[in-house]
């Protein structure tokens, strides 16, 4: 059976990620679904539903991510790490490109997650430009 998130866990997840995507940075508020609390280390691979293993993420970053924790990096052509939101700090591996509207990977771990969850898929990339033009992004 499962184990249980309970909704105490839930909102501290949701608070701690100030109710945005921990992957792709996108504010919930204005995004056209409701975001996940998940498994950084999915079930499947013996995680657990304690706070130190769970993310905010939105729909997109978290299908894409599915049960992967590792991902070849496209520049080394290694496998590395995905982004651990709660082992790695998100500017050692991310920046805004001059536009804000892409994500680039400056690590491998960075590289290989933009491309794993497609962190600038194009829906997402528009959205990125309409919250640019409302004033709350990045």
């Amino acid at each position: 059976m499962p184990e249980h998130v309970s909704a105490a866990l839930r909102r501290l997840v949701r608070t701690r990620a100030q109710g945005r995507c921990e992957y792709c940075m996108t504010p919930e508020a204005y995004a056209p679904e409701a975001f996940s609390v998940e498994h950084i280390l999915p079930r499947s691979k013996r995680g657990t539903s304690t706070a130190d293993n769970l993310a905010l993420s939105c729909q997109g970053c978290n299908n894409h991510k599915f049960t992967r924790i590792r991902a070849l990096d496209p520049v080394t052509e290694l496998t590395v790490p995905l982004y651990h939101p709660r082992q790695h700090a998100w500017h050692d591996h991310f920046v805004w490109l001059p536009d804000a509207r892409r994500l680039l990977g400056i690590s491998p771990t960075g590289r290989a997650t933009v491309e794993m969850l497609r962190l600038n898929r194009p829906g997402l990339m528009g959205l990125r430009e309409a919250l640019i033009a409302l004033g709350v992004h990045p």
